[in-house]
């Protein structure tokens, strides 16, 4: 449950921002007459991720058990992946993000509908990112997409954030927003490891994988699933007691490769650039 409430609060935030961006920049330009059409996209946006998450729990339901763990790894495999570029596209655009959809809006506005489209794909790419990452984890921490607590967990997630927008467009809170995309985003890559090696399971077991019973440790007796830190530690990082090989090396080289470009475009990020750097050069 913590592990989705962070997914749903980050991302929850990261569709908030850009709404409340997007809502800001018409209002402060006194064009509120344009504030429909962007609530038009965030409907639709909305509406398409609510399809796309209900199409993932009930579209595999009938399947053989072996389409059923194929079909699982392979999303899961997927939504690893857009968590990633989700991740480093955050870590590399976080300080320009509200200039560059303010020029998206300025392009827009003279469009009928092309700001529906501009927040629609703004809030879009973020809720069908969702969707498809809580339904990975929530597969890979319950072992099935009917368990309330890890759904309950998103939902306050996303709750959250909706409230942390509201306040943000309020001018009440002030966070250092390059901090907590950084250190959530530290943890989303352990918890896309986790979901990582539960779909490279999942494939393993509909046979697409080889090494299903070549186990790298098993810990059922020391430390099962079922007891409370073994619950805590699949709720938060999809610790599976039994894991194979090729699950254990996929983690390892996940993490460290992952979390060292991720801090490596976190600096990068930080550095001023050229054109800032050279009138302080030669003022000094």
């Amino acid at each position: 449950m913590l592990a989705n409430y962070l997914i749903g609060l980050r991302e929850g935030l990261e569709a908030t921002l850009v709404v409340v961006i997007l809502v800001a920049y018409l209002v402060k330009t006194q064009r509120r007459g344009l504030l429909a059409r962007v609530w038009a996209g965030v409907a639709i946006a909305v509406l398409a991720s609510l399809t796309f998450g209900a199409l993932l729990t009930f579209g595999p339901r009938g399947l053989t058990f072996e389409a059923q763990e194929t079909i699982g790894g392979g999303l899961s495999i997927v939504a690893v992946g857009f968590v990633t570029a989700m991740v480093m596209w955050m870590a590399r655009s976080a300080r320009t993000l509200s200039g560059d959809l303010k020029g998206r809006v300025d392009a827009a506005a003279a469009g009928g509908a092309s700001l529906v489209v501009v927040a629609m794909l703004a809030v879009g790419r973020e809720g069908l990112e969702t969707a498809l990452f809580l339904w990975a984890a929530t597969q890979a921490a319950s072992g099935t997409g009917s368990s309330a607590g890890p759904l309950l967990g998103a939902a306050l997630g996303l709750a959250t954030a909706v409230v942390l927008g509201y306040l943000f467009y309020k001018g009440a809170l002030s966070i250092n927003l390059a901090k907590f995309f950084t250190w959530t985003g530290a943890i989303l890559i352990l918890v896309a490891a986790g979901v990582l090696g539960y779909g490279l399971h999942d494939l393993q077991e509909a046979r697409v994988l080889p090494g299903l019973d070549s186990l790298a440790f098993d810990l059922s007796s020391r430390l099962p699933e079922s007891s409370l830190l073994g619950t805590l530690l699949k709720g938060t990082l999809n610790y599976s007691a039994q894991t194979t090989w090729l699950q254990a090396v996929a983690w390892l080289l996940y993490v460290a490769v992952t979390m060292t470009l991720f801090f490596r475009v976190i600096r990068r990020s930080h550095r001023p650039s050229p054109a800032a750097a050279a009138p302080a050069a030669s003022r000094s």
